[in-house]
């Protein structure tokens, strides 16, 4: 499974407000320079992750964006499924079952089950972290050296 920049980005986004949590709204303009983005691209990926309800936004002249919830509970994977869609390594190896896609061999498929087991361990490592997780780390990086 590779991320498209949508998740990727999206996961730099909330990790910048997660640094910046408590101290009031922050606008996509902020975020796209102090990340290194398009604060073009990042407009289109604020609206799912307000609709999912992971930030919400302030408007006005001191407005920008929040955290929807603490960082503490909001971990990678809900970001990436908002933005990607279900984990699946493989079109047989869907999360939601009805994207399931039946090749019209699943029944005795010999390879759906190592595709299941990846998806899991890659469902399992996004849900283990969460953007808490991703300002300590990023605390504990030399200045100027700032990575997610």
């Amino acid at each position: 499974m590779r991320l498209s920049t949508r998740g990727k980005y999206g996961v730099k986004a909330m990790a910048e407000l997660a640094l910046h949590y408590g101290e009031g709204p922050t606008s996509l303009k902020l975020i796209a320079e102090r990340q290194g983005l398009s604060e073009h691209y990042l407009e289109q990926l604020i609206a799912p992750l307000r609709k999912a309800g992971l930030v919400r936004s302030l408007r006005g002249a001191q407005g920008g964006y929040l955290l929807g919830r603490q960082p503490a509970t909001i971990t990678v994977g809900e970001i990436v499924r908002v933005l990607e869609g279900p984990i699946a390594p493989s079109e047989c190896a869907s999360e939601v079952r009805q994207r399931y896609h039946h090749c019209g061999t699943a029944r005795g498929c010999v390879t759906r089950k190592v595709w299941t087991k990846l998806r899991d361990s890659i469902a399992s490592a996004l849900d283990s972290v969460t953007l808490a997780d991703l300002c300590k780390e990023a605390k504990d990086v030399p200045k100027g050296m700032y990575y997610i």
